[in-house]
C-alpha cells in the first residue's frame, strides 16, 4: 500500500490481512510517533469489528488449507527455519526500524532482537521432535493420545518489546500449525507489520500471520471476544488481562496472559554492593525501565543499605541519556507523552509518601535536545516502606524503590508483599540460601545473581495477578494443541451388557 498521507507527508500504513496490505475500513488513522524527537514516523490504519474479522476468517481458512494443514510437521519445521532465517538476513533494518519506534538504546535492541531468531528455530524442533503418547490402562486395550492444533490464535502484544513478545507467540504458533491475528501496540506496530510482510515473501501462506492495527478498547476488544479464536494470547497490565481474558473465556478459548508485575530483588550482605547496584541498575533502567520484570522493588539487607543506596545512586546519575539511535546512548525515551506523565506523577506520589527519599533523578532532562522527547531521569528513592503506593503499585519507567529488612524471613516477607509474581531475583553468595529463598518466592521466575535473562526453551509466566499460562519452553508449544485420546479395544470377545450384565467386571 503506498498512499501517502497528504497532510504530513508520512507514509499510512495499512492492515496486513491474508498475505497483503489493505486499507482499514474505518476513516479514522493513528498517529505513530518517535518517542525521541515526538516526530511522526507514520500513520497507522484503526481496524474495525468488519476488519478484525476479515482477518480472523482469513487465519481461519488459511488454518483448513492444504498449503498449511496439509503439509507435514517436517515440511512445516522446514519453513519456520526459512523465516528464522530471513529475519536473521534483515536485521539491521530491524533493529534500526524498532529502535526509531520504540525508543530503546540501539545497543539495546541489537542485544534482544538478535536473539529472536533462535525462538522461531526452537519452536521448529520441537515439531520435529514431538510425540504423541501411549498411555498403559487397566484391562486388555490400547489407548494413545492424538494432538491437533487448537486453530486460530489472537495475540495482542505491548510497546515494550514489540518484537521480542510478539516472536515469543508467533513461535509455538506457526510451528504447532495454527494461525495468528496479531494486533500489536498502537505506539509500535512499524516492526510486526514489516516482519508479516517479509515472511510471506518467504512462503508463508498468505492467511497464517494476518496483523490488525488499532486501540484496546476497540480493536483490541473486538478480537479478544471473537468467536472464532480457539487461543488468546495478551502481555500488557493487569487490568487488560482481566477485561480481554473474560471477552475470551466467553467463548471457552485456551488463554496465556502474561500481565503486570513488581519484581522485588532481594540482596544480602554477603554479596558484593558493587556487582548488586550494577545488576540493579540493569533490571531498573534497561528499556528505560519499561519491562514486566523491571527489578523496581530493591530489597536490602541492613547491613549495607546506606552504600547501596549512595551507590546506586551515583550509578543512576552516570548514566547517558538521549537520542537511542546514538550508539554511545545508554537510555532512551519511554514510549508516549501519557507514558511520560504516568512516571511523572508516581514521582510525585513518592515525594509525597512520608519517609521515602529521592536520591537520584525524579525530572525530566534539562537538555535542550530532548525536549521533544518523551524523557524521564533514572529515579532512585530511598527508604520506601511497604505500605507505601511506590512499592506496590507497577510504574513502568526508570523508576526504583529501595527497602532495607533485617533477618531473611523479613526479606522473603516484603518480596511476596505484592498482588503481583511475574518474577524476583536473589543476590547472595551462600548457595544454600539461594535455593531456600528461591522456593519461597511466590513468583513464576526467579534469577539468583543475575537479572532480565530468559531462553527460548526456559518457561516464563507469573502467578497471582501476574497471568496465567507459560510462554517459551515445551509449555508454550504444548498449550497450542488438542489432545485427543483414542481407546482401542482389543479383545474380539462378543460383548453384551444387557445380556450379561452380571458377568462384567466393569461399566467404566
Amino acid at each position: 500500500m503506498s498512499e501517502v498521507n497528504n497532510k504530513t507527508d508520512v507514509r499510512l500504513r495499512g492492515l496486513f490481512i491474508d498475505g497483503r496490505e489493505v486499507p482499514a475500513s474505518r476513516p479514522d488513522v493513528l498517529d505513530v510517533l518517535n518517542p525521541a524527537t515526538g516526530e511522526l514516523l507514520a500513520q497507522i490504519g484503526h481496524a474495525s469489528d468488519e476488519d478484525v474479522d476479515r482477518a480472523v476468517k482469513s487465519a481461519a481458512a488459511a488454518f483448513e488449507s492444504p498449503e498449511w494443514s496439509g503439509i507435514s510437521n517436517r515440511t512445516r519445521a522446514r519453513l519456520v527455519n526459512k523465516l528464522a532465517d530471513v529475519f536473521e538476513a534483515n536485521l539491521e533494518e530491524i533493529y534500526h526500524l524498532e529502535t526509531l519506534n520504540n525508543g530503546r538504546s540501539l545497543n539495546e535492541t541489537r542485544a534482544q532482537v538478535s536473539r529472536l531468531p533462535d525462538f522461531l528455530r526452537y519452536n521448529a524442533g520441537l515439531a520435529i521432535a514431538r510425540r504423541d503418547d501411549v498411555i498403559p490402562v487397566d484391562g486388555n486395550y490400547l489407548n494413545y493420545t492424538i494432538r491437533t492444533p487448537v486453530g486460530v490464535v489472537g495475540n495482542s502484544t505491548p510497546f515494550n518489546h514489540p518484537l521480542m513478545i510478539m516472536i515469543k507467540s508467533l513461535g509455538p504458533t506457526l510451528a504447532s500449525g495454527c494461525t495468528t491475528v496479531v494486533k500489536p501496540s498502537e505506539y509500535t506496530p512499524l516492526t510486526t507489520l514489516r516482519l508479516a510482510q517479509l515472511f510471506v515473501e518467504a512462503g508463508l501462506p498468505p492467511g497464517v500471520f494476518n496483523v490488525i492495527t488499532g486501540l484496546g478498547p476497540t480493536t483490541g476488544r473486538a478480537l479478544a471476544e471473537h468467536p472464532g479464536l480457539a487461543k488468546w494470547v495478551l502481555t500488557g497490565g493487569t487490568e487488560a488481562g482481566r477485561i480481554t481474558g473474560a471477552l475470551a473465556g466467553n467463548n471457552f478459548a485456551h488463554q496465556t496472559l502474561e500481565l503486570g508485575g513488581k519484581t522485588p530483588v532481594l540482596v544480602f550482605d554477603d554479596f558484593d554492593v558493587d556487582q548488586a547496584v550494577n545488576y540493579a541498575a540493569f533490571g531498573g533502567f534497561i528499556g528505560a525501565g519499561q519491562t514486566c520484570i523491571c527489578g523496581s522493588r530493591q530489597i536490602v539487607q541492613e547491613k549495607v543499605y546506606d552504600e547501596f543506596v549512595e551507590k546506586l545512586a551515583a550509578k543512576a546519575k552516570s548514566i547517558r541519556i538521549g537520542n537511542p539511535i546514538d550508539p554511545s546512548v545508554q537510555l532512551g525515551p519511554v514510549v508516549s507523552a501519557r507514558q511520560q506523565q504516568r512516571v511523572l506523577n508516581y514521582i510525585r506520589i513518592g515525594l509525597e509518601e512520608d519517609g521515602a527519599r529521592l536520591v537520584a533523578g525524579g525530572r525530566v532532562p534539562a537538555d535542550p535536545a530532548l525536549k521533544n522527547g518523551f524523557f524521564v531521569e533514572p529515579t532512585v528513592f530511598a527508604d520506601v516502606g511497604p505500605d507505601m503506593r511506590i512499592f506496590q503499585e507497577e510504574v513502568f519507567g526508570p523508576f526504583v524503590s529501595v527497602t532495607k529488612f533485617g533477618t531473611e524471613a523479613e526479606g522473603i516477607a516484603l518480596a511476596n508483599n505484592s498482588p503481583f509474581g511475574l518474577a524476583g531475583a536473589i543476590r547472595t553468595n551462600n548457595i544454600v540460601r539461594a535455593h531456600r529463598v528461591a522456593a519461597k518466592l511466590k513468583c513464576g521466575i526467579v534469577w539468583i545473581n543475575d537479572h532480565h535473562r530468559l531462553d527460548p526453551a526456559s518457561p516464563w509466566g507469573g502467578v497471582k495477578d501476574s497471568g496465567i499460562g507459560r510462554e517459551c519452553g515445551t509449555e508454550s508449544f504444548d498449550q497450542h494443541f488438542e489432545t485427543k485420546s483414542v481407546m482401542v479395544r482389543l479383545d474380539d470377545t462378543p460383548f453384551d451388557w444387557y445380556k450379561d450384565t452380571a458377568s462384567q467386571p466393569r461399566l467404566n
